[in-house]
């Protein structure tokens, strides 16, 4: 048995299934690019046949990657296997991963098939995959609750059927790291085809477990994991790629397997993802939260000056965080500042370096001083979101104790300048009600507005997150300024521009 794991990354797929997490085909390429530096082994880019958008992106992301095996979900239908196999053919390690519901509750419930139909669906998909692709994965949906002979029978089926790997996902996250292990060990053993297959994880964190059930599942004889960058997916998300691939290397003593995973390009892969979704990651989120290198108790810093051993069993250079602080500020040049972006993880076009470096040089005339989450916040608001179809131009709000509150906003929109001016009960919303009356989006709601400071002091940064849903349809966007209502209006246009694109996509499936 191999001590190689393999790393599926779902963060375009499951991952993107968050609420207010969709990417546009950029932001697509973006990730993927970073995910094959990042090393992963298997990138599943998509849903193909969900719409014509992710059709698009499973594309041009398998015709895009060099090394990484490119995959598409499909479900046990002959559509949306032959839907998968058209959007990948042009890459140079396609696989179609295909599934069914095993569990009891999932065969009656949802797919309303008696166990005999689901194996023959098993048969009839794996089958079909097999013959247009070389590389299947089957997956039993809800595996964790089904019945373990049933489990077995279907497991020897898709193998029978062609599958090359075998994924048992927890799907709901019910499992514990103990009965997790225990259904592969099992699996493994009593089925007699099972050493033609590699056996894989994937594990939601609805009981925060998904970790310890993919460590678990991967001592019990699984060699591949799936799992998403920061965790983010469905729910509660799924097992994080960071969180895996350092445990397996700082715990060498028990768990001695090895990945491809380049540890130091892992800040950077966490930092592009957050940007791109507008999902920050908590301070204290293991290996790429802004606190986990942090020490502020003095009998830990005592500790930490007479060696970093002490109070760290990793370094933050090992995952691509840099231990030197380089404070930048209105006396600073281009080559520190490119100096800064590149160890803060970022990799800009000449055209997006100089939007950046316009914005640095105006954030530092506002600021004593420019520290690493400024930048960070200036970056991921800019430069990652420099093609929306409609920015802030300009913000006027007037307010006080005596309302109402006015807001004047220009925004551009597909290249033309329009202005709006509103009042309302609040400079916020004042300045909602303009962004309303010049992009009409009546059955929208919000149901977030957040605000927080990057950093400490009264001219830090404001960076504002906000929630947008409309007919099942959810968004988030950020925003990042100064002055918090400039930050208010970004990450509400930012909202709205993931909307259209939302829109786009469901108009296109209906009518496919």
């Amino acid at each position: 048995m191999t001590d190689r794991i393999r790393i599926f990354d779902t963060t375009l797929r499951d991952g993107e299934q968050s609420p207010g997490c969709s990417m546009n085909l950029e932001e697509k390429l973006k990730v993927a690019a970073q995910l094959e530096a990042l090393g992963v082994d298997i990138i599943e880019a998509g849903f193909a046949i969900a719409s014509e958008g992710d059709f698009e992106a499973v594309q041009a992301v398998a015709n895009m990657c060099d090394t990484a095996i490119v995959a598409s979900l499909a479900r046990a239908a002959a559509a949306d296997i032959e839907r998968a196999w058209a959007a990948l053919k042009g890459a140079r390690n396609p696989r179609i991963h295909t599934f069914i519901a095993t569990s009891p509750l999932h065969m009656k419930v949802k797919l309303n098939k008696s166990p005999e139909e689901v194996l023959e669906a098993i048969r009839f998909s794996v089958g079909l995959a097999r013959n247009l692709c070389g590389d299947v994965e089957w997956s039993a949906e809800d595996a964790t609750r089904s019945d373990p002979d049933f489990l077995c029978h279907a497991v020897e089926t898709a193998i029978r059927s062609g599958a090359t790997t075998i994924n048992l996902p927890d799907t709901v996250g019910y499992a514990t790291p103990e009965t997790y292990g225990a259904m592969f060990r099992d699996v493994i053993t009593r089925v007699p085809n099972a050493d033609q297959a590699i056996f894989s994880t994937h594990c939601h964190n609805d009981l925060g477990l998904a970790v310890a059930n993919t460590l678990a599942a991967i001592i019990a004889g699984a060699r591949q994991v799936e799992a998403t960058v920061n965790g983010i997916g469905e729910r509660a998300g799924n097992a994080a790629v960071e969180e895996i691939a350092m445990a397996l290397r700082v715990r060498q003593d028990v768990m001695p397997y090895q990945t491809r995973i380049v540890t130091t390009e892992i800040t950077r892969a966490s930092r592009l993802v957050s940007g791109v979704t507008g999902m920050q990651v908590q301070a204290n989120k293991a290996i790429v939260g802004a606190n986990a290198f942090a020490h502020e108790s003095g009998i830990h810093q005592d500790g930490m000056l007479k060696d970093s051993s002490t109070y760290e069993i990793m370094t933050p250079e090992s995952v691509g965080q840099g231990a030197t602080n380089l404070v930048l500020g209105k006396h600073s040049g281009r080559a520190a500042f490119r100096s800064k972006l590149a160890e803060l993880g970022y990799d800009l076009s000449d055209n997006e370096f100089g939007d950046a470096f316009k914005r640095f040089k105006d954030l530092a005339d506002a600021k004593k001083q420019v520290f690493d989450e400024d930048i960070i916040a200036l970056v991921d608001d800019e430069v990652l979101r420099g093609h929306d179809r409609i920015q802030v131009v300009e913000v006027e709000v007037y307010c006080g104790s005596n309302g109402p509150q006015r807001a004047i906003l220009t925004l551009s929109i597909d290249g033309e300048e329009v202005t709006a001016a509103t009042k309302g009960n609040g400079p916020v919303d004042a300045l909602f009600n303009a962004i309303r009356k010049l992009v009409p989006h009546e059955e929208a709601v919000l149901n977030l507005y957040q605000v927080h400071a990057v950093t400490a002091g009264t001219d830090a940064q404001a960076e504002t997150s906000v929630v947008l849903a409309e007919n099942g349809r959810t968004v988030r966007g950020t925003g990042a300024h100064t002055d918090t209502l400039v930050a208010s209006a970004r990450a509400y246009v930012n909202a709205l521009n993931k909307l259209m694109v939302k829109r786009g996509k469901s108009a296109l499936s209906a009518s496919a």
